[in-house]
């Protein structure tokens, strides 16, 4: 049975079908009393509850678990890519953020971008001027070094990931699904033609079993590049491990030959993540927190706080369980809400020191409060509008025995990025400078050491009054993000649902992120709902019973619950993806 994972011997039945997923089970919520782990693949999973069972806090864990998601979810996320989180101090019942999104290279500007790409978006999209510098290395050691237990070091907490790369792992079947998708976005990198023959390593496809082949589900893949890079920059930290190393060095000749601008001085001079105070929207008894712009976050709070406007004026009706997920009007009011907040972030989001408008003006609750009232009818959609690009991220929850929490995501950012690797490096370039507008009069135009529009997004609940932890969640997956979390913070605190219940609900999307982009909503929504959707004016804007894989543009949610009582955590982990959700 020693062979039965090999792409050459593994029986038929032994392999995920990964294009028949049904997606027909169901799961209930973990319970535990002293911490929990929820993650989108169980062996990060299972290295986050071993380092708590050994004293590790929240934000130890967080790296740890990060670490582990880059090797084995390369899809998705890694170390040339971003990171966000929220860390909830449970001693003081408050809400800290880290933004680890980094700059762009400081030569870029609109010209260079429109003279390098002339077709526009379509050629900057996975263009070597996309790529940011990245920011989950530096990001990683920011977390450990503001809210870590001291009682492990940055080299302990990624040996588990690095162990993971070195001696392989089985590829679970959703995510060998989406990396059997990115396979033409690494291709296009590739000098050859990837010929199992061919001694020439250049011409081998990276992230493939055999050179040519991305791993199947059940086979094992092993990753000693990465390994060596994860030793490197635990062993040596942040600067020297990473930025102004070796891998540093990788990264800025694998751009430059590919006609990219960035230097090694990009790298040397990003220094620090950012350390903005945390924004937040309360829904009756409860705060919703998120990292503040160039996070799209704020779009969930605009979108929530319109709708306790609308409650509050008796607009729309007050939703609860018996219609969260039931009736066409809780669809209908939370489609308009969110539609309302993309409009806004997509014209003032941007780097925070080039936006003409602030945050609290943003979030100012009368202004939120005219809008929604003015603008909303309960009986037909009226705040339609246009389209981008989705994405791929992993996101993860973790509470630990003294409380503490985070709420952490890490991306590349539409699959594998750009698909550039590094040489010798197990990752690839994030593509997040895609997110810039190559509008000159926009706040979020393409430019030099900016920051661009940025999708990925951790949130904390707390109650208002006390200030006590309500859950921690994410819902990763590009534009859906704002859109999982106002949804998911409605089926808990109106719908009366569990993390495992929030999460199974039908959910819609507008994949695209903008006022008037199309809206899906997925399989198991009832059609007496869809119709009366259709008939309240979303049928030309609408897709509905979104099934199967297609169902990847409603994201992966992860929730930690704490039970004011008693203390036990109710925790759930999404059936739309790979992973689990485990507690002790």
């Amino acid at each position: 049975m020693g062979d039965w994972h090999s792409s050459a011997t593994a029986p038929a039945t032994l392999v995920a079908e990964n294009d028949k997923i049904s997606f027909a089970s169901r799961r209930s919520p973990v319970l535990s009393r002293h911490a929990s782990v929820a993650t989108s693949q169980p062996l990060a999973t299972s290295i986050g509850i071993d380092l708590l069972r050994r004293g590790a806090n929240a934000a130890d864990v967080a790296v740890a678990v990060a670490a582990a998601l880059a090797v084995t979810e390369p899809c998705s996320t890694g170390l040339g890519g971003d990171m966000f989180c929220l860390f909830y101090d449970a001693n003081e019942k408050k809400v800290r953020a880290i933004n680890g999104s980094g700059p762009s290279p400081k030569e870029l500007s609109l010209e260079k971008v429109m003279a390098a790409c002339p077709n526009g978006e379509s050629d900057f999209m996975f263009s070597p001027l996309s790529v940011t510098v990245p920011g989950a290395a530096r990001g990683w050691e920011d977390t450990l070094n503001r809210f870590g237990s001291k009682k492990f070091s940055f080299e302990q907490l990624l040996e588990p990931a690095a162990k993971l790369a070195e001696e392989g792992f089985p590829v679970s079947p959703i995510t060998a699904f989406h990396w059997g998708q990115g396979k033409d976005q690494l291709k296009k990198w590739v000098s050859g033609d990837g010929d199992d023959n061919d001694d020439d390593d250049d011409d081998r496809l990276p992230f493939t079993v055999d050179g040519t082949n991305t791993p199947r589900a059940g086979e094992i893949f092993r990753n000693p590049d990465l390994a060596r890079v994860l030793r490197e920059l635990g062993r040596h930290g942040a600067t020297k491990g990473f930025y102004c190393g070796t891998t540093g060095q990788a990264i800025v000749e694998a751009i430059q030959d590919h006609g990219g601008i960035m230097t090694v001085q990009d790298l040397e001079d990003y220094t620090t993540s950012l350390f903005p105070e945390p924004i937040f929207a309360q829904y009756r008894d409860v705060k919703l927190w998120q990292v503040p712009p160039n996070g799209q976050g704020i779009a969930a709070l605009i979108a929530l706080s319109g709708l306790q406007s609308l409650e509050d004026a008796g607009i729309c009706p007050k939703l609860n369980h018996e219609t969260v997920g039931k009736s066409a009007d809780s669809y209908h009011v939370l489609v308009e809400m969110m539609r309302l907040g993309f409009l806004d972030t997509q014209k003032f989001v941007a780097c925070p020191n080039n936006s003409r408008v602030s945050t609290e003006w943003l979030l100012d609750k009368d202004r939120i409060r005219d809008r929604a009232t003015s603008l909303f009818d309960p009986k037909k959609a009226t705040c339609h509008a246009a389209a981008l690009p989705s994405s791929d991220t992993v996101s993860f929850q973790v509470v630990d025995t003294d409380g503490n929490a985070i709420s952490f995501v890490n991306s590349n950012f539409m699959g594998f990025g750009t698909g550039l690797v590094p040489k010798n490096c197990g990752f690839t370039l994030q593509n997040r400078g895609f997110n810039f507008s190559l509008d000159a009069n926009h706040d979020n135009c393409v430019a030099g050491n900016k920051r661009p529009y940025h999708t990925i997004i951790p949130a904390i609940l707390t109650y208002a009054e006390s200030g006590d932890l309500y859950a921690t969640l994410s819902n990763m997956g590009g534009f859906m993000q704002p859109q999982g979390h106002l949804q998911l913070t409605i089926n808990m605190v109106a719908g009366g649902l569990d993390p495992q219940e929030a999460i199974d609900l039908p959910r819609f999307c507008i994949p695209q992120g903008q006022q008037n982009g199309m809206v899906h909503f997925e399989t198991g929504i009832p059609d007496s709902v869809v119709e009366e959707l259709k008939t309240k004016g979303h049928a030309d804007n609408m897709t509905a019973n979104v099934s199967g894989h297609d169902r990847s543009i409603f994201g992966r949610a992860q929730i930690i619950q704490k039970d004011p009582k008693n203390g036990v955590l109710w925790a759930g982990s999404d059936g739309r993806a790979d992973g689990c959700a485990m507690g002790f």
